[in-house]
């Protein structure tokens, strides 16, 4: 085994090789004999010479540096559902309809985006960017209609005082 270096990191992809002598194995020729090779007991073999603990403190599964085998690593082996993966929270209903609300009835799109912003504080979803653009746009969409309904008013008064026709 020409890697690792003495002296230098194993690689972690390659299989380990048994750093001490198999059962069987004869010194005198080396290249005879192959050291990966089943007992000829039938017992099937984990790498390490018999009856020695593994080096390095690595585990007695014939695991490399102490990992887990292959379908045993957290997360792997399970069905997609349950596979642990970062995903973003879901985004708040109420902060999606105050922002469409703020379009069509900008009132309930004020309301909707405080209690949007309530719920999203408390549960920890996403969407407060929804619930602010629904808020401004509430608040704005509002003060118009305020505006727009006061300067009616105010021309319907002016235009009642404004007749000089008396009905008798």
């Amino acid at each position: 085994m020409t890697y690792p270096p003495p002296g230098g990191t194993p690689d972690p992809y390659q299989p380990q090789q048994p750093y001490g002598q198999q059962p069987g194995y004869d010194p005198s020729q080396p290249y005879s004999q192959d050291p990966y090779a089943a007992p000829a007991s039938g017992a099937p073999s984990s790498g390490q010479p018999y009856g020695q603990p593994p080096p390095y403190g690595a585990p007695s599964s014939g695991q490399p540096y102490g990992q887990p085998g292959y379908g045993q690593q957290p997360g792997y082996g399970q069905p997609y559902a349950q596979q642990p993966f970062n995903q973003a929270p879901p985004t708040n209903t109420m902060a999606i309809l105050s922002l469409v609300f703020a379009f069509v009835f900008a009132p309930a799109a004020i309301v909707m985006g405080h209690i949007a912003k309530k719920q999203m504080r408390q549960t920890g979803e996403s969407g407060e960017g929804l619930a602010t653009a629904g808020l401004w746009l509430g608040y704005i969409f509002t003060s118009i209609y305020v505006l727009i309904c006061a300067f009616y008013i105010i021309v319907a008064i002016f235009a009642i005082g404004s007749s000089s026709g008396t009905t008798y």
